[in-house]
């Protein structure tokens, strides 16, 4: 009996490779745009307006050069990156001794029940405006403040700690502490505990344990942590600015001055804003390469 064909549905042709292509173009589009406008036609003006010397608001633009970034090697502007590295790097330290052990007990050591309780509290300040901490550890801070209100109370000598580093530091780990704990708990969470078993049954301490499989188990989210609070520290304007005042001068501050200041050197201020960029880009590249990204992703 011949077969018929009659009302068999056509068989769909399948997609061409434009089609496929298209098809995530159409998606990413708009995204890809926003992005297109708002970062990287502004950084490539940034980047055009750093390699024009002496380039100031009004004057008309002179021949290209290096001369901006060559300015940035003066001790003056050294000394500012320097003390931006300084506040980051030291924040980073601080967040992580301090981070860990929280992240640690609330993930192994806290009953399971309570976990996402304590989780909550312990980021509740960041449901507040960072410039509202910043004025409460003024606050608290001031010589006439809460802390030195309580030292008095014990007969022990005032501390004179705003408008100096240890406020700014103070203030930075604070703002940054919860994100360092929320990223370590995401990777002590996927902890074996089997292998810390099996090191117990084998005789090894607790410090043992700890030193040959929780620390490397959890480098990943380590490296995710630190490198993430560096990157938000190392561009950190409100805190630096309120906490430790003009002797704090930090590279965000300094870029501000320069666009927005008496100086206005709009040149100089992007060349600075470029070498920011580039450390944050390099701080990215390696929190992708290293670090883990399904806790940087929590």
């Amino acid at each position: 009996m011949a077969s018929s064909t009659a009302g068999t549905p056509a068989a769909s042709n399948p997609p061409s490779r434009f089609a496929k292509l298209l098809q995530p173009s159409i998606l990413l589009g708009p995204a890809g745009l926003w992005l297109l406008l708002l970062l990287v036609f502004p950084t490539f003006i940034i980047l055009e307006m750093s390699l024009i010397p002496g380039a100031r608001l009004g004057n008309p633009p002179g021949p290209y050069g290096i001369g901006n970034y060559l300015e940035i090697f003066k001790p003056v502007y050294l000394q500012v990156i320097w003390r931006s590295l300084y506040f980051a790097l030291s924040t980073t330290v601080f967040c992580l001794l301090l981070g860990y052990p929280v992240a640690y007990w609330i993930a192994i050591k806290a009953p399971k029940r309570w976990r996402n309780l304590l989780l909550v509290s312990f980021i509740l300040p960041l449901w507040t405006s960072s410039l509202l901490r910043a004025y409460a550890w003024i606050t608290i801070l001031r010589a006439s403040g809460l802390l030195n209100s309580l030292l008095g109370l014990f007969g022990l000598p005032g501390q004179e700690w705003l408008n100096r580093t240890p406020a700014v530091l103070i203030g930075m780990v604070y703002s940054y502490l919860p994100y360092m704990v929320l990223i370590l708990y995401a990777s002590l969470e996927k902890l074996d505990r089997r292998l810390l078993e099996a090191a117990a049954d084998l005789g090894a301490t607790p410090q043992q344990a700890f030193q040959k499989i929780t620390i490397p188990q959890t480098l990943p989210g380590i490296a995710a942590g630190a490198l993430l609070v560096l990157i938000a520290s190392l561009g950190d304007f409100a805190v630096p600015e309120l906490l430790g005042g003009a002797s704090s001068m930090t590279v965000s501050r300094l870029i501000y001055n320069q666009f927005l200041g008496a100086t206005r050197n709009w040149g100089l201020g992007s060349s600075l804003s470029m070498v920011l960029i580039l450390g944050v880009s390099i701080s990215i590249a390696l929190l992708l390469k290293y670090g883990d990204r399904d806790a940087a992703g929590s």
